[in-house]
């Protein structure tokens, strides 16, 4: 079984490098009864569909393929009703590790995540000056829960506590 053992972190926007060029994912999910995760993802000229059973912890297993353009953008017209999650991925490597940074748009602009995956759950690794907070644990911060609830959304609800 293929395991996906993932940490993300916010973001201090004032500490980036200069990024390299990114490459614009967009994804959506089709929905499901149970806590599995169908998720068809648009990466530049290619396209996966991604099974994803439930977190434990910072893991869960993941079954990813490749599947074709054409193919991706119809399951997305046809099978996913919830809106799409749009970001631009930029890959910085850091001590050996490659971090995936994430910049959303639309209704997750002003949002920037970076993830890193491990080998392990108690693998070490070092954090770059930039990150922040970790949110692995959040659940908020996941993309299915982001497209359900996007961050557009917490700022007006804060803004309204306050």
């Amino acid at each position: 079984m293929a395991i996906e053992i993932e940490r993300k972190f916010l973001v201090r926007t004032d500490r980036l490098p200069p990024l390299p060029v990114g490459t614009r994912i967009c994804q959506a999910y089709i929905p499901t009864l149970n806590r599995t995760t169908v998720r068809i993802r648009l990466s530049g000229s290619q396209a996966f569909i991604a099974l994803k059973g439930p977190s434990i912890g910072v893991s869960r297993s993941e079954f990813e393929y490749p599947i074709p353009l054409v193919d991706a953008q119809q399951m997305i017209d046809q099978f996913c009703s919830g809106g799409t999650i749009d970001k631009v991925r930029h890959e910085i490597l850091h001590e050996g590790m490659l971090w995936e940074l994430d910049i959303f748009s639309g209704e997750n602009s002003g949002l920037i995540v970076a993830e890193i995956e491990l080998t392990d759950e108690a693998q070490a690794f070092a954090l770059p000056d930039w990150v922040d907070c970790e949110v692995s644990a959040d659940p908020r911060y996941s993309n299915y829960e982001l497209m359900q609830n996007p961050y557009s959304r917490w700022v007006i609800e804060t803004a309204a506590i306050e």
